[in-house]
């Protein structure tokens, strides 16, 4: 008859460590802030205003126009001062 041996199991520090993975931090492009950066960007947020024809929210404009929502808020910034767009009920919209 063959013995059973005793096996011992290795101490729970010399087992391998698991490391967790950080999330993946979103990039974000640096916005270029000068007067004719701003002003384009103002011009991008009032076409696609212009194009939807109805009021719309800055993650709306930003996929409208195909720019970030950093840069749409450059935008109603500059078409804030001009008068160009007004608010609406939370939304951007032509004035």
């Amino acid at each position: 008859m063959t013995e059973k041996k005793e096996v011992k199991s290795a101490p729970k520090a010399a087992k391998k460590a698991t490391t967790k993975k950080a999330p993946a931090k979103k990039a974000v492009a640096a916005v270029a802030i000068n007067a004719e950066n701003v002003g384009f960007k103002a011009g991008d947020v009032y076409n696609a205003l212009a194009a939807e024809a109805k009021a719309l929210t800055v993650a709306e404009i930003a996929k409208a126009a195909k720019i970030s929502s950093e840069e749409v808020y450059l935008g109603i910034g500059w078409l804030f001062k001009e008068g160009k767009i007004k608010d609406e009920e939370g939304k951007v919209t032509l004035a």
